[in-house]
């Protein structure tokens, strides 16, 4: 489905990047709400297929969704036609790797707003704890007195 495709050419997109870039020094991840999504199903990747090695130093997920399943039966599914098992292939907390040896290196935060919806909250919480029980090294970041929208908004002003 749509999904499925997004995510491949989320995944495409970093390969080709550092195949096209061969002096990169680290690439860093950085999404929020749908786009956390995208960039935690970066790090699940199995790279063998795609012929590189990102070396992936870092992600930023910000509000991300990271359980698509319950989402199948809301109007955000409306446009996406997800079956179970398309969300249940790209819930980023359903495809946690073992860290390897180089996703050690890897920091991951994970932020959610104080304001987010208990179900944002909720998911950002156990996929943090269940990355983190993968050998991964995670922050948990609950930023106070920000929204959904807000929490990614005031990254521009220079007290944020």
């Amino acid at each position: 489905g749509h999904m499925d495709a997004m995510v491949l050419q989320v995944r495409r997109s970093i390969a080709f990047l550092v195949k096209r870039y061969s002096g990169i020094r680290g690439i860093y991840l950085c999404g929020h709400s749908a786009g956390a999504h995208l960039a935690a199903m970066v790090l699940s990747t199995d790279w063998t297929e795609y012929g590189v090695t990102p070396d992936i130093k870092g992600a930023v997920l910000v509000s991300g969704v990271y359980d698509l399943e319950p989402i199948l039966h809301t109007y955000v599914n409306d446009a996406l036609y997800m079956s179970r098992e398309v969300a249940q292939r790209n819930s980023p907390m359903l495809c946690i790797t073992p860290a390897a040896p180089a996703a050690a290196a890897c920091e991951v935060l994970v932020a959610v707003a104080q304001h987010d919806s208990p179900e944002f909250r909720r998911q950002s919480q156990e996929y943090g704890q269940a990355l983190r029980a993968a050998g991964w090294s995670v922050t948990l970041l609950d930023l106070a007195g920000v929204d959904h929208f807000d929490i990614i908004e005031k990254l521009s002003e220079e007290s944020y």
